[in-house]
């Protein structure tokens, strides 16, 4: 239990009805989760208005409310303190409750369309190896040290945001490594929580479902760095396009790194094959499990940060050498035939590119690539037909299928995609919208030697269908169908 008074410190306060000195037990944004002794916050949802709640929260028990307007109806045995913004006053509120757990641990977040969720596991992966209890915030998976705790955004709310920081406080955790999604940034998800570090991975077409024009999805990742305290650092791939504006206006401390410019900590790919990747950074070798060009920055984030937090380098590179990359990332599997099948989550057509580029450079022959992908249902349109034409340039037989449909018809989705195949590409083409239908036909296509991607899902144990969430994992497929065609 708080007192009212002690939630509200810091919040910008611009009117307040009845008395702050009263008992608060929990916090919600939701009403249904309100019970006594309750403060409801108001939120302006993109598809439900808090304000429309109030009197909802007010009758299961609510004795505080946190709103932007003022009911027409004021109980008298209830406290009403009015903000200008009440997702912000969410943030301040949730790190106030829960006694600000961001200022007790090292929490570095990471931000860019690609490449965060492998480089916050690696992170935690690297510091748990080094002997610290260690946090994860990620789209796979949250942990407290080792306990696993089911994730279901990329970045939770500020609510439970700062109750998972608070529990690896408890649990003894001296870092957190968190993924930042521009959606978080913009929702104010983050607001009130202190970062000691910050990295930029890259940018590129994503979500333009919901931030609509890609200056804004680029305001809200640059929003990340401009909020970061003057004792922080931040780590930005100078490879990359609007690294320069992501860090123009940060208080922060600057360390650049970089493959192809110079960089604070730079690295040299040696060697790249489908047993892992070996680099020169800073004029040592590094060993590593991880695949592909891409990873080769991932893995360079994971090393720069370890060095960023006072890690001896030499440590930092022999426990990078043991790390296994996360699940769905560049997995590989082979079938008994001699048929390598490649999971990855490239859902975007940067990372597609990534995956098909590295497939690339790691053939030795004339194998056929083969690849299986879809687009996500109610979600950014106008990367559909690019996804279809990196696929069709980069790939010998191309399957398109079915992702998440959620409420689109997925034969419509892949119709979409169609649009940017060239016509010189269209007899590589197929459209089979069953997923696993369409895995098990590009696995009766291959032969020794032939490289198979299924691109889009990763780690994701389910298929979104209407308003089902149905069982589905693209690996378990995989596995399956090679059984069944060894015999």
């Amino acid at each position: 239990m708080k007192l009212l008074k002690e939630i509200i410190y810091g919040v910008g306060i611009v009117d307040v009805k009845g008395t702050t000195n009263i008992a608060v037990e929990h916090v919600a944004c939701d009403s249904r989760k309100v019970v006594s002794y309750t403060m409801f916050v108001a939120l302006r949802g993109t598809q439900v208005d808090g304000h429309d709640y109030i009197s909802k929260a007010i009758k299961e028990g609510a004795l505080s409310i946190v709103c932007e307007e003022f009911p027409e109806e004021i109980d008298e045995n209830v406290t009403y303190i009015k903000v200008d913004d009440s997702a912000q006053a969410l943030g301040v509120v949730a790190a106030n409750f829960y006694e600000n757990p961001s200022d007790k641990l090292k929490l570095i977040g990471v931000t860019g369309t690609n490449g965060k969720t492998t480089s916050v596991t690696l992170m935690y992966d690297l510091f748990r190896m080094l002997g610290y209890k260690v946090g994860l915030i990620s789209t796979v998976v949250n942990k407290i040290h080792t306990e696993k705790v089911d994730s279901t955004h990329t970045t939770p709310n500020a609510l439970d945001l700062n109750e998972l920081l608070s529990r690896m406080v408890q649990k003894g955790c001296l870092y957190c490594f968190m993924e930042v999604s521009s959606h978080a940034v913009d929702q104010k998800r983050i607001a009130g929580v202190n970062f000691a570090g910050g990295v930029f991975t890259n940018i590129t077409h994503d979500h333009l479902d919901y931030h609509k024009t890609f200056d804004n999805y680029l305001v809200a990742k640059k929003t990340f760095f401009d909020a970061l305290p003057k004792r922080a650092f931040v780590l930005v791939n100078v490879d990359q396009e609007h690294g320069d504006t992501m860090v123009h206006d940060t208080r922060a401390k600057v360390h650049t790194y970089g493959i192809n410019s110079v960089a604070d900590f730079k690295a040299k790919i040696i060697d790249n094959r489908f047993d892992g990747l070996q680099l020169d950074i800073g004029g040592k070798e590094l060993y590593t499990k991880l695949i592909g060009g891409f990873n080769a920055y991932n893995a360079l984030v994971a090393y720069a940060v370890g060095v960023l937090l006072g890690e001896d380098d030499l440590s930092v590179l022999a426990t990078l050498s043991n790390l296994n990359p996360p699940e769905g990332r560049f997995q590989h599997i082979s079938s008994q035939s001699g048929i390598t099948a490649i999971v990855d989550y490239a859902h975007t057509p940067d990372a597609l590119e990534n995956v098909l580029k590295t497939i690339k450079d790691i053939r030795v022959g004339n194998e056929m690539v083969i690849t299986v992908v879809g687009c996500g249902g109610d979600r950014d349109v106008a990367k559909r037909p690019l996804m279809a034409a990196i696929a069709c340039k980069l790939s010998d037989q191309v399957i398109f299928t079915s992702d998440n449909p959620r409420s689109e018809d997925p034969e419509k989705i892949i119709e979409d995609m169609r649009v940017g195949v060239p016509p010189e590409h269209y007899k590589k083409t197929l459209a089979i919208t069953d997923r696993k239908e369409a895995i098990k036909t590009a696995c009766s296509m291959g032969h020794a030697g032939d490289i198979l991607l299924v691109a889009g899902k990763g780690h994701e144990k389910y298929q979104i269908v209407k308003e089902e969430t149905l069982p589905f994992d693209d690996m378990e497929t995989l596995v399956e169908t090679f059984k069944i065609l060894s015999k």
